[in-house]
């Protein structure tokens, strides 16, 4: 993620909705029969769930 996105996705709120959305967005595809799409869906999800909760650094405030 570069400083842009780090500054947008700052508000815990942001993190979680997309990721929330990434999730609902798996089970959509999931139910819908769609495996392919759904294990896209999936990967990006877990994406999200490293980039933003595990690999994110809240008190970074450089650039300010």
């Amino acid at each position: 993620m570069n400083e842009t996105d780090r500054k947008f996705f700052q508000p815990k709120w942001r993190r979680v909705a997309a990721t929330l959305f990434c999730f609902a967005w798996t089970l959509v595809e999931w139910l819908s029969g769609e495996p392919f799409w759904g294990i896209i869906a999936a990967g990006i999800s877990f994406y999200c769930l490293w980039n933003f909760f595990y690999q994110f650094d809240e008190n970074n405030d450089s650039a300010e």
